[in-house]
């Protein structure tokens, strides 16, 4: 007798978990940030730009303020690192006025489209609580950095500066000067700086 071939199809290979679905959503948050502002920031349209269905937004962030401190969160954490690396990359007896005036000309030029969303973000906080430690957390995680190349009081005040300068040079229709940049970095450092 002849073999059966067996009718049954095999089962469907189980769908595999996406890990990174949630990062994703934060990420196409602040794409939705950048290109609509936060005020037309909805579930749906982060759901479009992520390319996940709707209720996965909301299955991971049940309000918009959930998702809006995962965008700042995601935003915090990706401009640290960059910091945490342009630090790495300072050589020994770096002018540190110089080179942090390079980095605010790097903000407010070939990454002002980042640094302009990340201050919507930042900024968003002054209408929704929940979002203030988040902010909070940025402003301290700037702060020690700085404070590694000075000391706590002067990396406070060179964190503020920092985030003053930015602020302006993204409203201004014209960035500050290297000279006016380097100039205020100067005065703050040269009280503590250990360069």
């Amino acid at each position: 007798m002849p073999e059966r071939m067996s009718t049954t199809q095999p089962a469907p290979a189980a769908r595999r978990k996406d890990p990174a679905r949630r990062e994703r959503i934060a990420r196409a948050a602040i794409t939705v940030v950048a290109e609509r502002g936060v005020e037309k920031l909805t579930h749906r349209a982060v759901a479009a730009a992520a390319g996940v269905p709707l209720g996965s937004t909301t299955y991971y962030f049940a309000t918009l303020d959930d998702l809006l401190a995962s965008a700042l969160r995601q935003a915090a954490a990706d401009d640290v690192e960059h910091l945490r690396q342009w630090a790495d990359g300072l050589q020994s007896g770096t002018d540190l006025a110089e080179a942090l005036t390079d980095l605010v000309l790097h903000y407010l030029g070939p990454a002002r489209a980042q640094t302009a969303v990340e201050h919507q973000l930042y900024i968003a906080a002054l209408h929704r609580p929940a979002l203030r430690h988040v902010s909070q957390e940025w402003d301290t995680a700037l702060a020690e950095l700085f404070a590694a190349y000075t000391d706590p009081a002067t990396g406070r005040a060179l964190s503020v500066v920092f985030c003053g300068l930015l602020l302006q040079g993204i409203v201004r229709e014209s960035v500050p000067s290297r000279d006016e940049i380097e100039t205020i970095f100067r005065r703050v450092l040269a009280p503590g700086a250990k360069t």
